[in-house]
């Protein structure tokens, strides 16, 4: 860049001569030992928890691995990389990052001078009346033609540029996290909406076996009812068991239906069927990764995402800071003028220009400094979000680890209570059956039984549904894994961040 503007200077400098080139290569030297005003980025200290609430005794640093293929189910592997390249959060993602690149190249021109052109030809009539006056029997109508290569450049005394370009590069950082954080919660929420669809189906297939079976038993009673065997009492105690169940299975199938459109959503499609793969029931449970919470920094999205917004904002405040001080400008022009269009091009027709200017403030009556203030705020709200958000992550990631052990716990007991009830169901029905209890007993204990077994299927997907989270939380390399599918901007401009 410097010998950039060596360059600009002496073609400039031949213009007005030698003397001038002299002193334009000398004020440049004045000018390229200018500093940057403002602060520098330093990361805040931060301090965090050294274990988690909850250890695993069996765990796998499995973070950085395309996690969800180890539920075993490609249907659900094939929906996520649909979802991946069609998410429409995620091509306007994409887009946003390409917007803030646009800013950082249009903020990184004004580091070169703006070179440009010009050329015009007028028609044009002189006052006989004005100064110089037109000699007698002059016309007082000529032509003009002119050509000009221009170039104007605001150096960069006191680093109000480079502070820009800090704070563009910046942002396209922080919105190419805000990128990867729409990764994971797409990834996140396929997963955990297909978990919940396979549960809603399991149910309604609980719900349909139900009702079958309990209208078998309806249909029995109603003859042993023909033949006086059985009150009407009783027949009415087993009818309200069959609607029961049949008032469970429009419920079920609107919340499948909804699902399968949530899910159609997320892979960018209309609203429609959505392809099963495995039941709930032969999903296969994923390791939970293990990770000190220091590494949570490094690559959760939401956190490196608030921290570019900081670096952003800590560069405005020497934006706002270098309004104090003088702007020095340097304009050129080279080019030719005649009244002649056929002698635009001779020796006698060169024109030239070479001027510097310099302009700064005196009294600006809290002009600039209301504008440093307001950085320097938006520098303090940025450090409190920065740290509430590494606070959040903390939170979030003990919440998912602790709710994957209980709702362990709360799968496991739900299926025992199942396995109690179904125990309880079958000698109820078998005492009635030798008249030993009343149908009253065996209508409780399917009752029971049908309500637990719908139970357990949520507690099932609730477990699956917090081993998600566990992986939302923790962030990590699968992300980028991730990436490697979903619509990526053109980050030709920028280059990484520095860790």
């Amino acid at each position: 860049m410097r010998q950039t503007k060596r360059l600009l200077l002496t073609g400039l400098g031949r213009v007005v001569g030698a003397g001038g080139a002299v002193g334009a290569l000398a004020l440049a030297a004045a000018i390229l030992s200018g500093c940057t005003v403002g602060p520098n980025y330093a990361r805040p200290e931060i301090e965090a928890p050294a274990s988690w609430r909850i250890d695993y005794e069996q765990a796998a640093g499995v973070a950085n691995l395309r996690w969800w293929e180890q539920f075993g189910d490609p249907a659900l592997n094939q929906l996520i990389d649909e979802s991946l390249r069609a998410n429409r959060d995620l091509l306007a993602a994409a887009a946003r990052v390409d917007q803030f690149i646009g800013a950082l190249s249009t903020t990184q021109a004004q580091f070169y001078p703006q070179i440009g052109y010009g050329a015009d030809a007028s028609r044009n009539r002189s006052s006989r009346v004005a100064q110089p006056p037109i000699a007698p029997g002059g016309d007082a109508y000529y032509s003009l033609y002119q050509a000009t290569l221009g170039a104007q450049w605001q150096i960069d005394l006191f680093g109000r540029v480079r502070r820009q370009s800090e704070a563009a590069q910046a942002q396209v950082f922080a919105s190419e996290q805000g990128r990867r954080g729409v990764i994971l919660t797409v990834v996140s929420s396929m997963a955990a909406s297909y978990v919940g669809l396979r549960a809603l189906d399991r149910q309604l297939d609980i719900a349909r076996a139900a009702a079958e079976n309990y209208a078998k038993t309806f249909r029995l009673f109603e003859l042993r009812f023909k033949g006086g065997v059985v009150s009407r009492v009783e027949l009415a105690q087993v009818e309200s068991q069959y609607e029961q169940a049949l008032a469970a299975i429009p419920s079920l199938e609107q919340r499948i239906a909804a699902q399968e459109n949530l899910i159609s959503v997320l892979r960018g499609r209309n609203p429609g069927p959505v392809p099963r793969g495995k039941t709930i029931d032969e999903l296969v449970v994923p390791v939970i990764p293990t990770d000190l919470p220091s590494t949570l920094l490094e690559r959760r999205p939401d956190i490196l995402q608030a921290e570019q917004n900081l670096v952003a904002v800590n560069a405005n405040i020497g934006v706002a800071r270098s309004l104090y001080y003088p702007t020095l400008s340097l304009t050129g022009v080279l080019g030719t003028a005649s009244t002649a269009f056929g002698d635009l091009l001779s020796a006698p027709a060169t024109l030239g220009t070479l001027a510097a200017g310099v302009a700064g403030p005196i009294f600006s009556f809290g002009l600039i400094e209301g504008q440093v203030r307001s950085a320097e705020a938006a520098q303090r709200e940025a450090l409190a979000f920065y740290q509430q958000t590494i606070l959040a992550a903390l939170r979030e990631t003990n919440d998912a680890l602790v709710g994957s052990a209980k709702t362990r716990d709360a799968a496991a007991a739900q299926a025992r209570r199942v396995a109690a009830l179904r125990d309880y169901a079958r000698l109820s029905r078998l005492k009635f059956d030798n008249g030993y209890a009343d149908y009253i007993e065996v209508l409780y204990a399917e009752n029971e039984l049908f309500s637990a077994e719908l139970a357990a299927v949520t507690s099932q997907a609730d477990r699956f549904t917090q081993l998600v989270n566990v992986y939302r939380a923790f962030g990590g390399g699968w992300i980028d894994e991730a990436g490697k599918v979903a619509p990526t901007p053109q980050l030709a401009a920028a280059s990484e961040p520095p860790r």
